[in-house]
Protein backbone atom coordinates (compact mmCIF):
# COMPACT_ATOMS: atom_id res chain seq x y z
CA UNK A 1 0.00 0.00 0.00
CA UNK A 2 1.04 3.53 -0.64
CA UNK A 3 -1.30 5.18 1.78
CA UNK A 4 1.00 7.14 4.08
CA UNK A 5 1.78 5.10 7.18
CA UNK A 6 2.88 6.95 10.30
CA UNK A 7 4.71 5.78 13.38
CA UNK A 8 3.06 6.54 16.73
CA UNK A 9 5.47 9.40 17.53
CA UNK A 10 4.95 11.13 14.19
CA UNK A 11 1.52 12.46 15.13
CA UNK A 12 2.96 14.20 18.21
CA UNK A 13 5.05 16.55 16.08
CA UNK A 14 2.18 17.80 13.93
CA UNK A 15 0.89 21.36 14.54
CA UNK A 16 -2.57 20.25 15.80
CA UNK A 17 -0.97 17.93 18.36
CA UNK A 18 1.48 20.59 19.56
CA UNK A 19 -1.33 23.12 19.98
CA UNK A 20 -3.41 20.54 21.85
CA UNK A 21 -0.52 19.85 24.25
CA UNK A 22 -0.05 23.55 24.98
CA UNK A 23 -3.77 24.11 25.55
CA UNK A 24 -4.00 21.02 27.78
CA UNK A 25 -1.08 22.39 29.81
CA UNK A 26 -2.88 25.71 30.29
CA UNK A 27 -6.02 23.84 31.35
CA UNK A 28 -4.03 21.88 33.93
CA UNK A 29 -2.45 25.09 35.23
CA UNK A 30 -5.92 26.61 35.61
CA UNK A 31 -7.15 23.58 37.54
CA UNK A 32 -4.18 23.81 39.90
CA UNK A 33 -4.74 27.54 40.36
CA UNK A 34 -8.37 26.93 41.33
CA UNK A 35 -7.35 24.45 44.01
CA UNK A 36 -7.79 25.61 47.64
CA UNK A 37 -5.35 28.51 48.00
CA UNK A 38 -5.65 32.07 49.29
CA UNK A 39 -7.56 34.03 46.59
CA UNK A 40 -4.81 36.62 46.30
CA UNK A 41 -2.28 33.96 45.36
CA UNK A 42 -4.29 32.25 42.63
CA UNK A 43 -3.14 34.48 39.79
CA UNK A 44 0.50 34.07 40.79
CA UNK A 45 0.02 30.33 41.19
CA UNK A 46 -1.55 30.12 37.73
CA UNK A 47 1.42 31.97 36.22
CA UNK A 48 3.99 29.74 37.95
CA UNK A 49 2.06 26.54 37.16
CA UNK A 50 1.64 27.58 33.53
CA UNK A 51 5.36 28.34 33.20
CA UNK A 52 6.40 25.04 34.76
CA UNK A 53 3.89 22.90 32.85
CA UNK A 54 4.82 24.42 29.49
CA UNK A 55 8.51 23.85 30.17
CA UNK A 56 7.76 20.22 31.06
CA UNK A 57 5.58 19.68 27.99
CA UNK A 58 7.95 21.36 25.54
CA UNK A 59 10.99 19.71 27.09
CA UNK A 60 9.40 16.26 26.87
CA UNK A 61 8.41 16.77 23.24
CA UNK A 62 11.91 18.00 22.37
CA UNK A 63 13.47 14.98 24.07
CA UNK A 64 11.14 12.62 22.20
CA UNK A 65 11.97 14.33 18.91
CA UNK A 66 15.73 14.07 19.50
CA UNK A 67 15.43 10.41 20.53
CA UNK A 68 12.85 9.41 17.90
CA UNK A 69 15.31 7.35 15.82
CA UNK A 70 16.35 5.36 18.90
CA UNK A 71 12.72 4.76 19.89
CA UNK A 72 11.49 3.56 16.49
CA UNK A 73 12.29 -0.10 17.09
CA UNK A 74 10.57 -0.31 20.48
CA UNK A 75 7.28 -2.09 21.00
CA UNK A 76 4.24 0.04 21.78
CA UNK A 77 4.33 -0.89 25.47
CA UNK A 78 8.04 -0.11 25.81
CA UNK A 79 7.54 3.15 23.90
CA UNK A 80 4.71 4.17 26.23
CA UNK A 81 6.86 3.56 29.33
CA UNK A 82 9.76 5.48 27.78
CA UNK A 83 7.49 8.45 27.12
CA UNK A 84 6.18 8.34 30.66
CA UNK A 85 9.74 8.08 31.99
CA UNK A 86 10.83 11.12 29.98
CA UNK A 87 7.82 13.06 31.27
CA UNK A 88 8.68 12.23 34.88
CA UNK A 89 12.35 13.06 34.33
CA UNK A 90 11.50 16.43 32.80
CA UNK A 91 9.03 17.10 35.61
CA UNK A 92 11.75 16.39 38.18
CA UNK A 93 14.25 18.70 36.45
CA UNK A 94 11.75 21.55 36.11
CA UNK A 95 10.61 20.99 39.70
CA UNK A 96 14.19 21.24 41.00
CA UNK A 97 14.76 24.42 39.00
CA UNK A 98 11.49 25.90 40.21
CA UNK A 99 12.26 25.16 43.83
CA UNK A 100 15.67 26.78 43.59
CA UNK A 101 14.19 29.90 42.00
CA UNK A 102 10.92 30.35 43.87
CA UNK A 103 11.17 28.34 47.14
CA UNK A 104 9.20 28.16 49.27
CA UNK A 105 6.14 27.79 47.08
CA UNK A 106 2.72 28.23 48.64
CA UNK A 107 2.27 26.06 51.71
CA UNK A 108 5.06 23.67 50.70
CA UNK A 109 8.07 24.19 52.94
CA UNK A 110 9.86 20.95 52.06
CA UNK A 111 11.56 20.37 48.72
CA UNK A 112 10.82 16.66 48.94
CA UNK A 113 7.07 17.27 49.40
CA UNK A 114 7.10 19.72 46.49
CA UNK A 115 8.88 17.30 44.15
CA UNK A 116 6.74 14.35 45.18
CA UNK A 117 3.59 16.35 44.48
CA UNK A 118 4.89 17.33 41.03
CA UNK A 119 5.86 13.75 40.20
CA UNK A 120 2.50 12.42 41.38
CA UNK A 121 0.62 14.93 39.22
CA UNK A 122 2.90 14.19 36.24
CA UNK A 123 2.40 10.44 36.68
CA UNK A 124 -1.40 10.71 36.73
CA UNK A 125 -1.50 13.15 33.81
CA UNK A 126 0.96 10.98 31.88
CA UNK A 127 -1.16 7.85 32.33
CA UNK A 128 -4.28 9.69 31.20
CA UNK A 129 -2.40 11.06 28.18
CA UNK A 130 -1.16 7.58 27.24
CA UNK A 131 -4.64 6.09 27.48
CA UNK A 132 -6.11 8.92 25.41
CA UNK A 133 -3.39 8.71 22.79
CA UNK A 134 -3.64 4.92 22.64
CA UNK A 135 -7.35 5.15 21.82
CA UNK A 136 -6.64 7.84 19.22
CA UNK A 137 -3.92 5.74 17.58
CA UNK A 138 -6.10 2.63 17.41
CA UNK A 139 -8.89 4.67 15.82
CA UNK A 140 -6.41 6.10 13.33
CA UNK A 141 -5.12 2.64 12.39
CA UNK A 142 -8.67 1.41 11.87
CA UNK A 143 -9.40 4.40 9.63
CA UNK A 144 -6.26 3.75 7.58
CA UNK A 145 -7.15 0.07 7.26
CA UNK A 146 -10.67 0.97 6.14
CA UNK A 147 -9.23 3.26 3.47
CA UNK A 148 -6.88 0.49 2.33
CA UNK A 149 -9.77 -1.92 1.95
CA UNK A 150 -11.77 0.71 0.07
CA UNK A 151 -8.93 1.30 -2.37
CA UNK A 152 -8.42 -2.42 -2.87
CA UNK A 153 -12.12 -2.75 -3.68
CA UNK A 154 -11.91 0.09 -6.21
CA UNK A 155 -8.81 -1.41 -7.79
CA UNK A 156 -10.46 -4.83 -8.00
CA UNK A 157 -13.33 -3.24 -9.94
CA UNK A 158 -10.90 -1.78 -12.49
CA UNK A 159 -8.85 -4.90 -13.16
CA UNK A 160 -11.66 -7.28 -14.22
CA UNK A 161 -13.14 -4.52 -16.37
CA UNK A 162 -9.80 -4.08 -18.12
CA UNK A 163 -9.35 -7.84 -18.44
CA UNK A 164 -12.78 -8.58 -19.93
CA UNK A 165 -12.61 -5.83 -22.53
CA UNK A 166 -9.10 -6.78 -23.64
CA UNK A 167 -10.02 -10.48 -23.88
CA UNK A 168 -12.88 -9.46 -26.16
CA UNK A 169 -10.33 -7.73 -28.39
CA UNK A 170 -8.26 -10.91 -28.60
CA UNK A 171 -11.33 -13.06 -29.26
CA UNK A 172 -12.34 -10.83 -32.15
CA UNK A 173 -8.97 -11.45 -33.83
CA UNK A 174 -8.74 -15.23 -33.34
CA UNK A 175 -10.19 -16.20 -36.74
CA UNK A 176 -9.29 -13.18 -38.83
CA UNK A 177 -5.73 -12.59 -37.57
CA UNK A 178 -4.54 -15.53 -35.45
CA UNK A 179 -0.94 -14.29 -35.26
CA UNK A 180 -2.08 -10.90 -34.06
CA UNK A 181 -4.47 -12.55 -31.59
CA UNK A 182 -1.59 -14.53 -30.13
CA UNK A 183 0.45 -11.35 -29.73
CA UNK A 184 -2.49 -9.61 -28.08
CA UNK A 185 -2.86 -12.41 -25.54
CA UNK A 186 0.87 -12.42 -24.82
CA UNK A 187 0.83 -8.66 -24.39
CA UNK A 188 -2.22 -8.97 -22.17
CA UNK A 189 -0.43 -11.53 -20.01
CA UNK A 190 2.52 -9.16 -19.59
CA UNK A 191 0.24 -6.20 -18.90
CA UNK A 192 -1.83 -8.04 -16.33
CA UNK A 193 1.21 -9.53 -14.65
CA UNK A 194 2.62 -6.04 -14.23
CA UNK A 195 -0.70 -4.58 -13.14
CA UNK A 196 -1.24 -7.19 -10.44
CA UNK A 197 2.23 -6.55 -9.01
CA UNK A 198 2.13 -2.77 -9.16
CA UNK A 199 1.89 -0.81 -5.90
CA UNK A 200 -0.96 1.63 -5.35
CA UNK A 201 1.14 4.43 -6.87
CA UNK A 202 3.53 4.12 -9.80
CA UNK A 203 5.81 6.51 -11.69
CA UNK A 204 4.04 8.59 -14.32
CA UNK A 205 6.21 7.02 -17.03
CA UNK A 206 5.05 3.54 -15.97
CA UNK A 207 1.37 4.50 -16.16
CA UNK A 208 1.89 6.04 -19.60
CA UNK A 209 3.62 2.83 -20.75
CA UNK A 210 0.69 0.73 -19.52
CA UNK A 211 -1.80 3.00 -21.30
CA UNK A 212 0.26 2.92 -24.52
CA UNK A 213 0.28 -0.87 -24.58
CA UNK A 214 -3.47 -0.95 -23.95
CA UNK A 215 -4.08 1.41 -26.88
CA UNK A 216 -1.82 -0.69 -29.10
CA UNK A 217 -3.92 -3.75 -28.31
CA UNK A 218 -7.13 -1.87 -29.11
CA UNK A 219 -5.60 -0.54 -32.34
CA UNK A 220 -5.37 -4.12 -33.63
CA UNK A 221 -9.14 -4.46 -33.40
CA UNK A 222 -10.14 -1.02 -34.63
CA UNK A 223 -7.44 -0.65 -37.26
CA UNK A 224 -7.51 2.74 -39.02
CA UNK A 225 -10.69 3.68 -37.13
CA UNK A 226 -8.57 4.40 -34.04
CA UNK A 227 -6.12 7.28 -34.39
CA UNK A 228 -4.10 8.11 -31.28
CA UNK A 229 -1.98 11.22 -30.85
CA UNK A 230 0.35 11.76 -27.88
CA UNK A 231 1.64 15.19 -26.84
CA UNK A 232 4.21 14.64 -24.10
CA UNK A 233 7.28 16.61 -22.99
CA UNK A 234 10.70 15.17 -23.79
CA UNK A 235 11.33 14.71 -20.06
CA UNK A 236 8.38 13.40 -18.12
CA UNK A 237 7.83 14.83 -14.63
CA UNK A 238 9.26 12.68 -11.86
CA UNK A 239 6.01 12.11 -9.98
CA UNK A 240 3.97 9.13 -8.84
CA UNK A 241 0.31 8.72 -9.75
CA UNK A 242 -2.28 6.10 -8.72
CA UNK A 243 -1.85 2.90 -10.70
CA UNK A 244 -4.49 2.32 -13.39
CA UNK A 245 -5.67 5.92 -13.29
CA UNK A 246 -4.83 7.00 -16.87
CA UNK A 247 -5.67 3.72 -18.63
CA UNK A 248 -9.39 3.87 -17.67
CA UNK A 249 -9.60 7.32 -19.28
CA UNK A 250 -8.29 5.91 -22.55
CA UNK A 251 -10.66 2.96 -22.25
CA UNK A 252 -13.56 5.32 -21.61
CA UNK A 253 -12.63 7.31 -24.73
CA UNK A 254 -12.83 4.14 -26.84
CA UNK A 255 -16.03 2.72 -25.34
CA UNK A 256 -18.01 5.98 -25.37
CA UNK A 257 -16.48 7.52 -28.46
CA UNK A 258 -14.47 5.61 -31.04
CA UNK A 259 -16.41 2.36 -30.75
CA UNK A 260 -19.70 4.12 -31.45
CA UNK A 261 -18.51 6.06 -34.50
CA UNK A 262 -18.78 4.15 -37.82
CA UNK A 263 -15.73 5.94 -39.20
CA UNK A 264 -13.79 5.87 -35.93
CA UNK A 265 -12.16 8.96 -34.55
CA UNK A 266 -9.20 10.56 -32.81
CA UNK A 267 -7.90 10.25 -29.29
CA UNK A 268 -5.57 13.05 -28.27
CA UNK A 269 -3.58 12.63 -25.03
CA UNK A 270 -1.79 15.74 -23.76
CA UNK A 271 0.29 16.39 -20.67
CA UNK A 272 0.43 19.92 -19.29
CA UNK A 273 2.35 21.38 -16.35
CA UNK A 274 0.92 24.44 -14.64
CA UNK A 275 2.76 25.57 -11.54
CA UNK A 276 2.33 22.91 -8.90
CA UNK A 277 -0.10 20.82 -10.95
CA UNK A 278 0.10 18.23 -13.70
CA UNK A 279 -2.87 17.77 -16.02
CA UNK A 280 -3.24 14.81 -18.36
CA UNK A 281 -5.99 15.42 -20.92
CA UNK A 282 -7.65 12.61 -22.87
CA UNK A 283 -9.83 14.07 -25.62
CA UNK A 284 -11.80 11.93 -28.05
CA UNK A 285 -14.39 12.26 -30.78
CA UNK A 286 -17.91 11.22 -29.82
CA UNK A 287 -21.30 10.95 -31.55
CA UNK A 288 -22.76 14.34 -32.34
CA UNK A 289 -26.00 13.53 -30.51
CA UNK A 290 -23.97 13.42 -27.29
CA UNK A 291 -25.64 10.21 -26.15
CA UNK A 292 -23.72 7.87 -23.94
CA UNK A 293 -23.60 4.13 -23.53
CA UNK A 294 -24.90 2.35 -20.48
CA UNK A 295 -23.60 3.69 -17.19
CA UNK A 296 -22.12 0.29 -16.46
CA UNK A 297 -19.25 1.13 -18.79
CA UNK A 298 -18.24 3.94 -16.37
CA UNK A 299 -16.95 1.54 -13.73
CA UNK A 300 -13.30 2.10 -14.64
CA UNK A 301 -13.68 5.88 -14.94
CA UNK A 302 -15.53 6.28 -11.64
CA UNK A 303 -13.11 3.99 -9.83
CA UNK A 304 -10.14 5.91 -11.22
CA UNK A 305 -11.70 9.16 -9.99
CA UNK A 306 -12.23 7.78 -6.48
CA UNK A 307 -8.72 6.33 -6.31
CA UNK A 308 -7.11 9.60 -7.44
CA UNK A 309 -9.04 11.53 -4.80
CA UNK A 310 -8.25 9.05 -2.05
CA UNK A 311 -4.54 8.67 -2.80
CA UNK A 312 -3.98 12.43 -3.17
CA UNK A 313 -5.79 13.36 0.07
CA UNK A 314 -8.54 15.01 -1.95
CA UNK A 315 -6.17 17.26 -3.95
CA UNK A 316 -6.22 15.32 -7.22
CA UNK A 317 -9.30 14.68 -9.31
CA UNK A 318 -10.66 13.42 -12.62
CA UNK A 319 -12.98 15.83 -14.43
CA UNK A 320 -14.98 15.17 -17.59
CA UNK A 321 -16.53 17.57 -20.10
CA UNK A 322 -18.44 17.09 -23.36
CA UNK A 323 -19.05 19.73 -26.02
CA UNK A 324 -19.19 20.05 -29.82
CA UNK A 325 -18.65 16.40 -30.64
CA UNK A 326 -15.69 16.07 -28.26
CA UNK A 327 -15.33 14.42 -24.87
CA UNK A 328 -12.55 15.58 -22.57
CA UNK A 329 -11.33 13.79 -19.43
CA UNK A 330 -8.71 15.57 -17.34
CA UNK A 331 -6.60 13.86 -14.69
CA UNK A 332 -5.15 16.48 -12.30
CA UNK A 333 -2.54 15.62 -9.68
CA UNK A 334 -0.17 17.72 -7.56
CA UNK A 335 3.33 18.02 -9.03
CA UNK A 336 5.16 16.56 -6.06
CA UNK A 337 8.31 14.42 -6.19
CA UNK A 338 7.78 10.79 -5.15
CA UNK A 339 8.33 10.04 -1.47
CA UNK A 340 11.07 7.55 -0.72
CA UNK A 341 9.76 4.32 0.69
CA UNK A 342 12.62 2.15 1.98
CA UNK A 343 10.40 -0.87 2.22
CA UNK A 344 9.52 -0.88 -1.45
CA UNK A 345 11.61 -0.95 -4.60
CA UNK A 346 10.29 1.12 -7.48
CA UNK A 347 10.88 0.04 -11.03
CA UNK A 348 11.31 2.87 -13.54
Amino acid sequence: MDIPSYRPLDALFRPPALIAVLLAGEALALVLALAPEPPAARLALFGLASLGIQWIAIGTLCALYLLRHMLIGLSRTALAWCCLGLLLTMSLLVGLAGWELFAPIGELRSRTDFLMRILAIAFVVGLLALLTYGNYWRARQLAVRAKQLELESLRARIRPHFLFNTLNTGAALVHAQPDEAERVLLDLADLFRAALREPEQVPLSREIELTTRYLEIEALRFGPRLRVSWSLPDLLPDVDIPALSLQPLAENAIRHGIERLPGGGNIDIRLRQDGGWISIEVENDMPTDGSRAAEGHNIGLNSARERVRALSDGHGDVETHAAEGKHLAVLRIPNKPPQANPGQATTR
